[in-house]
């Protein structure tokens, strides 16, 4: 039989885990409204470009439940939306949307969380957590633009004029929002760490 002092780290762990569970199905959820927040707040329509979120949240994500929690988050919220569930963009869901020229963001969701959560589970600093929060952004755009040119250009019917460098000036509008998000997302993140840790010690 095990020892109270043997028993106690198996608590916390086991409370770590199920905390772990919680937040990653609540950024899947802010996932979902990251993606149509121009249909919360439709101020944020620019010029018919739409702005979303989830390039933020799956940033957070990383930084605040490490690359594990942080990486299941993203998974739970990309299968949900295979499944069906309208939580894409535009209230979009199904597994049809692996053919979408969009879905490449989705899968790089995935992959952003884990490196941020990977950087900053080695390094504390506020200047880590904004470096990781761009390496982050820079993942995010790698891989969703390439699968876009991908898809349109070997299944989506894309024109003849489409070219790679178009592809990427397409991405040009929302790259400062985003590079603007991920700097502050780095900072909030470790400041919300900080906090984190602060009421778990009480």
């Amino acid at each position: 039989m095990g020892t109270a002092e043997t028993m106690k780290p198996n608590r916390s762990n086991a409370r770590i885990g199920t905390l772990g569970l919680v937040y990653s199905a609540m950024f899947a959820a802010l996932m979902m409204i990251g993606a149509n927040i121009t249909y919360f707040i439709p101020a944020l329509s620019i010029s018919g470009v739409p702005i979303t979120l989830q390039t933020f949240f799956a940033i957070l994500a990383g930084l605040l439940l490490g690359s594990r929690y942080g990486a299941l988050s993203m998974t739970v919220y990309m299968a949900v939306g295979l499944a069906g569930a309208p939580v894409f963009a535009k209230f979009s869901g199904g597994f049809s949307a692996i053919v979408g020229p969009l879905f490449g963001f989705i899968v790089s969701f995935i992959l952003v969380a884990y490196v941020v959560g990977k950087i900053v589970e080695r390094h504390k600093s506020v200047p880590a957590f904004v470096i990781a929060a761009l390496v982050g952004c820079a993942v995010n755009y790698v891989i969703g633009t390439n699968w876009m040119y991908a898809a349109y250009k070997l299944w989506a019917a894309a024109p003849d004029a489409f070219t790679y460098k178009i592809a990427w000036m397409w991405m040009v509008p929302p790259l400062p929002k985003d590079i603007i998000l991920s700097v502050l997302a780095g900072i909030f993140g470790h400041r919300m760490v900080r906090i984190l840790k602060t009421r778990r010690s009480l």
